[in-house]
């Protein structure tokens, strides 16, 4: 991995605990991301094994697997990995990168990467979505979510915690420039204004996306 990647790795790792104690239980406060999960769970639960991708502690895979989907987690942060086996036994999570996945091409239904490709590069957006696409069935199914915006948030402390992080926006229609570019068929793509006193107080974006 290059620098940055373990940088993010590491400060992940570091704040694991707390992004627990204040993400695990954030869908029940979240109403549209559960209904769009729910939606992406009608979709996939036929289509072979689906990939929480950027899983973190593996609330998101819990939320899906309670609905039928045949649902395993990755994260880059090993740290991360080991919270989300502690909290969601009987679901698999595994350590990995987005960029570089350990999956043969097409045996994946599905993907959701609910706020994982935030950290990868403008650069580097078109070369991580074709990767997703590669480990895709056809007619897999990709749900994805961001924030909304041209900015670089980059921070070097986190919730008391030395870290190096960049949270990085996108356009709408620069996401969906990037997943054309990738292959990827747009099917919806919907978005909302922040929850308050849920989360980071941005406008957020979904996009479903279909591998021919």
């Amino acid at each position: 991995m290059d620098e940055s990647l373990i940088e993010l790795q590491n400060s992940y790792d570091e704040v694991a605990e707390e992004y627990v104690a204040r993400i695990f239980h954030e869908l029940a406060h979240k109403p549209l991301d559960r209904e769009l999960l729910d939606r992406f769970a009608v979709n996939v639960r036929d289509l072979g094994p689906v990939c929480d991708l950027g899983c973190g502690p593996g609330h998101v895979a819990r939320y899906l697997h309670d609905r039928g989907v045949n649902i395993f987690g990755i994260d880059l942060s090993p740290r991360m990995v080991e919270q989300a086996r502690q909290l969601n036994p009987g679901i698999e999570f595994k350590q990995g990168n987005m960029l570089s996945l350990d999956a043969a091409a097409k045996t994946w239904g599905g993907i959701v990467a609910f706020y994982s490709l935030i950290h990868i590069p403008h650069e580097k957006m078109i070369l991580a979505l074709h990767e997703l696409k590669r480990v895709l069935r056809p007619n897999g199914l990709l749900l994805l979510s961001f924030h909304l915006g041209q900015e670089i948030l980059h921070r070097d402390e986190l919730w008391g915690k030395k870290v190096s992080m960049d949270f990085i926006f996108f356009e709408r229609h620069e996401l969906e420039g990037y997943l054309k570019s990738a292959g990827l068929v747009i099917e919806d793509v919907i978005e909302r204004p922040p929850y308050e006193d849920v989360e980071y107080q941005s406008r957020r974006a979904y996009i479903f996306a279909r591998k021919p």
